[in-house]
């Protein structure tokens, strides 16, 4: 059985296209199948892009919901779509201890950012203000804290010679579209079956 993933996203869905396209005809083609890609805001960019690349998608307005609604929303849209895992690409909202405790272990994060150095938004802009010569993209496993769970990859970033915030994010995007759905392959390589089980 193929593992089901739900991506989640909020903006313009730049790593749920790396995602989709690997699942399509990449990396992650026959290891999994992308069963949605919800968004907590209905006029993202990336909900077209989705659409156009033949997912199904769905729009939570996370502003208009409360948290209780939206989490039982969310959920709701989880157990119909039958998702195995979930994969957060630009998910500018921390999931409640309901969402995590019901998919624990199986939910997956891209971080612009060595999470031991920097927490939450602005990774980029983090690195650039403070002029480093390197940042690490993380894709770790999500639980109730901010970027905290535990790492699964890390992959370096040069950023000698980037001389604007724009060539940070070009180079950092770069790095995060390849490891992304590598690390995803690698995770349900490993856990695949019991991914699938515990659904």
């Amino acid at each position: 059985m193929i593992p089901r993933v739900a991506i989640l996203i909020s903006g313009r869905g730049s790593n749920m296209v790396a995602l989709v396209q690997a699942a399509q005809n990449g990396v992650l083609a026959g290891r999994c199948e992308i069963a949605a890609v919800i968004s907590s805001r209905p006029a993202a960019p990336g909900l077209e892009r989705a659409r156009e690349l033949g997912i199904e998608t769905f729009a939570l307005d996370a502003r208009r919901l409360t948290k209780d609604a939206y989490d039982a929303a969310l959920l709701a849209v989880l157990e119909n779509c039958r998702a195995d895992a979930v994969a957060l690409a630009g998910y500018l909202r921390l999931l409640s201890p309901r969402v995590v405790a019901r998919y624990r272990g199986r939910i997956l994060n891209v971080h612009p950012a060595d999470t031991a150095r920097h927490q939450g938004l602005h990774g980029y802009e983090w690195a650039f203000d403070q002029r480093l010569p390197a940042t690490k993209i993380t894709v770790h496993l999500v639980d109730e804290g901010l970027d905290t769970g535990r790492v699964l990859a890390q992959r370096e970033v040069n950023l000698r010679g980037a001389e604007t915030l724009a060539e940070v994010e070009r180079r950092g995007l770069a790095v995060e579209h390849a490891l992304y759905p590598e690390t995803l392959k690698a995770f349900l390589d490993e856990n695949g079956r019991k991914t699938c089980a515990a659904s």
